[in-house]
Parts: C-alpha cells; structure tokens; sequence
C-alpha cells in the first residue's frame, strides 16, 4: 500500500483550513481586516488543493525531491558530476575575465595610437610602437602647461572633482 493512500486526506486539510480561519479571526481583529482577509486566503488552500486533486502532485514532487536528496547525498557518481559542474563555472569565470583584459587592452591601445592613425591601420606598424610613445611622452609637458589633463592619468577624474571643489 503506498504511504499516499493510507493518510486520510479530507480530515487533514479541512482541518488546516479551520485552524487558519480561527488564527484569521484573531488576526483580523489585531492587525486589522486586510491582514485577516490575507490569512483567509491563505487558509483556503489545503482545501482547495484536496478538492482540485493537486495533493497527490505535490506528494510526488516531495518524495522525488526526496528521493533526489538521498541518491545525491550518498552517491559517489553524483558528487563526482557535481565537481565536474564546478570545474566548469571557474572555467566560465576564468574565461570571461580573460575576455574583459582583452577588451580592455584593445581599448587602452586604441586609446594610445596617434590621432590620425587608427589600431589596426598599416602606416601605424611602419612607425612602431615605441617611437608612437616617445611622441606622446614629448607632447606630454606642453600638454601640462597649457592646462589639458593628461588621458593616461587614471586618477584625472578624481583631479578634476577635487579641482572643481577648490582642494588641490
């Protein structure tokens, strides 16, 4: 006999249901008549879900979770499938961090190419990099002292923050 069909059903929720309309009651008269009409609703539903047949669902989903449970705790199998699932999200975290520093290590170098010449663009691999750098680090002191923030600073928004609240 299967342990569904030995539990009477009928007495059970019915009674549910009257206990939480007398708690309702109470509550109602404490906390007011929204408060008691919510515990009303919530009251109904043991007796709803035995009139609509929806007990028998909700005792297989409990004893397969249940039966999930056990099969899980003492099975080698399914740990070992729970480590390989664990492998694979560090290796999706591993992976999209190296696709943000590629990213941003494009952009920091799109940034640092001359004005005319674009990232990619063949006259920009003629001139070499380092040649590119000794040009900007040339322009950097006029840049200064005509007052034009420096676009390698990473701290240039802070300055300027602090330069608009008269701290310097």
């Amino acid at each position: 006999m299967s342990t569904y069909n030995a539990i009477t059903w009928l007495p059970l929720c019915a009674g549910l249901t009257g206990i939480g309309l007398v708690a309702s009651w109470f509550v109602m008269r404490r906390r007011g008549l929204a408060a008691g009409l919510r515990g009303v609703a919530w009251s109904l539903l043991p007796l709803a879900a035995y009139l609509t047949g929806s007990i028998k669902m909700f005792w297989k989903m409990g004893a397969a979770i249940g039966d999930f449970a056990t099969s899980f705790a003492f099975s080698p199998q399914v740990w070992s499938g729970v480590a390989v699932a664990a492998l694979a999200a560090a290796l999706f975290v591993v992976s999209g961090a190296g696709k943000r520093r590629r990213k941003r290590a494009r952009g920091k170098a799109a940034k640092d190419a001359p004005a005319g010449l674009a990232a990619g663009d063949g006259a920009a691999a003629g001139d070499g990099k380092g040649q590119a750098r000794k040009k900007e680090l040339a322009t950097r002191p006029a840049r200064a002292a005509k007052g034009i923030p420096d676009d390698d600073d990473d701290l240039a928004g802070v300055e300027d923050i602090l330069r608009r609240h008269g701290i310097t």
